[in-house]
């Protein structure tokens, strides 16, 4: 059986999944056809793709070598199921999009909604993810457009600068500086800060924009403690215990309940660039190319709060066949 698409896809959904008993579960076959066809597929390839450890099995120095193609081997498979169903017509079939969560503002929302009314037989999807994963997603052709923060640069991808979203100072709403503008970042060079942690694979903002900026102003050192989620470093920063550089879509909800305000600083100009993402080389179908145009023209896509972009990346495909 070798290196047929079941085999593949059995292989990837193991490693999705964690493990046997959960791949078959979401294949909806029993365990034992479930290794029985790995074994056949590690048969052919005369090394084991899996190897057991003790949170269960992990993929081997083989296994790790052939994931990428066998995801791009399964992608393509969708693209060609997408195209031919394209054949029979342009306005039903399956489009679907993963964003980052703070993305999924109102403005995401209007062009969803404008997309539906005008492909009312098309089955839209959306769903969130880091930004990290929304380039996997798009990779293995699970997402036909990913919206992400930061350039990916990846050659298997195509990244198109959309727009860039305005970064701000939060803090709590009792904060002494609260609502006051400063002239100078370096006012605030003596409040404790918060930041993610220096991982740049999984981060989601410019956290980092902050201590570069204090740079920039002469001042090497600040006070910060490491945060990983963004959750948690929006209560920790409601709570008083210190301030951080935000998306400002991020914390749209806390200002409106009055737990979170922001402090203007007159010589703080960050933004954060957001990127619509595609596979090199992936098929586009007509639908798809038209929620990409909606995209493309929005104003915004997390409450209005960007600036329009002033360079230019390689641009997404208008028409892919």
């Amino acid at each position: 059986m070798g290196l047929d698409s079941e085999a593949l896809l059995t292989f990837v959904t193991i490693h999705q999944a964690n493990g046997f008993s959960s791949a078959a579960e979401v294949l909806g076959r029993s365990q034992p056809a479930i290794s029985r066809r790995i074994a056949l597929l590690e048969d052919e390839l005369g090394v084991p793709v899996f190897e057991r450890a003790s949170g269960g099995v992990v993929l081997s120095e083989a296994g790790r070598a052939l994931l990428p193609h066998a995801e791009r081997v399964l992608a393509a498979l969708r693209d060609a199921e997408s195209a031919i169903k394209a054949l029979r017509t342009e306005v039903a079939g399956r489009v679907a999009i993963v964003a980052v969560g703070t993305l999924a503002g109102t403005n995401l929302t209007a062009v969803l909604k404008r997309f539906a009314a005008d492909h009312p037989k098309v089955d839209l999807s959306i769903s969130t993810a880091t930004s990290a994963e929304v380039s996997d997603r798009v990779r293995r052709g699970e997402a036909m457009i990913g919206l992400r923060y930061l350039l990916d640069i990846a050659p298997d991808l195509v990244c198109e600068h959309i727009a860039s979203e305005t970064m701000v100072v939060a803090c709590s709403a009792q904060h002494r500086l609260a609502g006051k503008r400063l002239g100078s970042l370096a006012a605030l060079c003596h409040e404790p800060w918060f930041a993610f942690r220096n991982a740049y694979d999984q981060r989601e903002t410019f956290a980092d924009n902050i201590f570069a900026q204090f740079q920039a102003r002469g001042i090497g050192e600040v006070r910060w403690t490491s945060i990983d989620s963004l959750n948690a470093m929006k209560r920790l920063v409601e709570a008083g215990l210190g301030i951080a550089l935000l998306p400002e879509s991020a914390i749209d909800e806390e200002r409106r309940l009055g737990s979170l305000a922001t402090i203007p600083v007159a010589d703080l100009h960050v933004a954060n660039p957001i990127y619509a993402v595609l596979r090199r080389g992936g098929y586009l179908s007509p639908a798809t190319l038209h929620l990409l145009a909606l995209l493309r023209s929005a104003p915004g896509l997390a409450n209005g709060r960007f600036v329009a972009r002033q360079d230019e990346e390689e641009p997404l495909p208008t028409d892919r066949g």
